[in-house]
């Protein structure tokens, strides 16, 4: 069995696992590949942060007022 791998592979690798979709094999060769791959690993942390970020967005809106008020001010700039 091979145990090495591409980066393009380990990309690969790393989303399925994102997903849950990796293979333990898989999982153990990815872990081999980040070991000595400084461009995995940053993509791996990278991804990381991406899946928490759209698990639990922290997203705020502006009620009506604040958007018909930020309108207004927009105006406002432009005919100037």
């Amino acid at each position: 069995m091979k145990v090495k791998v591409a980066c393009h592979e380990a990309n690969h690798i790393c989303d399925k696992n994102q997903y849950k979709e990796a293979s333990f094999w898989e999982k153990v060769k990815l872990n081999f590949h980040l070991i000595y791959c400084r461009a995995c690993r940053k993509y791996s942390a990278n991804n990381n942060k991406l899946s928490k970020v759209i698990k639990s967005p922290k997203v705020q809106s502006v009620t009506t007022n604040e958007k018909n008020a930020l309108k207004e001010r927009l105006a406002r700039e432009m005919s100037q």
